[in-house]
């Protein structure tokens, strides 16, 4: 089974995009859903959070206060170390046991911090969202009522925009209509699909991103790219 491993910075639209692939019937392994599982009362991460960080994180309910969280652990980096080795090893746990359950040609992993893990070993392709940083900050401040100061510092802890890029296999630019993402994504379901056919064996797709172009999706319309060489939190990034 191919992994294409969905990531882009905070705003990009990855969880748009994972939905419309879902749409189309592609196994989707949404890793910050399940972070938020996982830091529910009664999961073993939040007595671990609630150790770690005490319990003024808690809302008046007594569930994980998030927004609290959030500004925490993007304006404190041990908080934020502290925080993923809580929340991480437990999601890898459960994407390795919903890997063996799936059955498909091809799944999708939204994983956000997919590169700054360092884990692309999960992966055998890149697929980035993107966006103008300014439709990036604006979205945010939008959804969230976050400051633009609140935005930047979340931004400058995910790996730069140039960096992203030069790691995607496939790239959508995610700046135009809904009509133009539904378009990209077909394309890309049927490339993906097509790749899976070929697919000999696990490790074959790695190989690819030494020779294969790079597809571009900008608001739907694919054009040729140069070759290209070719995590996860419990607040959300998209």
């Amino acid at each position: 089974m191919l992994r294409v491993g969905l990531t882009g910075g905070i705003g990009a639209g990855k969880t748009t995009v994972a939905r419309l692939f879902a749409e189309r019937g592609v196994p989707v392994f949404d890793a910050d859903e399940v972070a938020r599982r996982l830091t529910e009362p009664g999961q073993p991460a939040f007595g671990e959070i609630m150790h770690a960080f005490g319990t003024g994180l808690l809302t008046a309910d007594g569930t994980l206060d998030r927004a609290a969280l959030r500004r925490l652990v993007f304006t404190d980096p041990e908080a934020r170390h502290r925080l993923e080795a809580i929340v991480h090893p437990k999601v890898y746990s459960a994407l390795e046991h919903w890997l063996q359950g799936t059955v498909a040609p091809y799944c999708l992993l939204s994983i956000p911090l997919l590169l700054e893990s360092g884990r692309l070993d999960l992966v055998d392709r890149v697929l980035v969202v993107d966006c103008p940083e300014t439709l990036q900050i604006e979205r945010v401040m939008r959804r969230s009522g976050l400051s633009e100061a609140e935005v930047r510092a979340i931004i400058a802890t995910q790996v730069s925009r140039a960096e992203r890029l030069a790691k995607a296999d496939d790239l959508v630019v995610n700046a135009g209509t809904l009509d133009a993402l539904v378009r990209a994504v077909e394309a890309l379901d049927q490339k993906y699909r097509a790749l899976a056919a070929g697919l000999t064996n696990p490790g074959q797709s790695r190989q690819w991103r030494e020779s294969e172009t790079r597809s571009e999706d900008h608001a739907g319309a694919e054009v040729a790219a140069p070759p290209a060489s070719s995590f996860l939190s419990s607040v959300s990034q998209d």
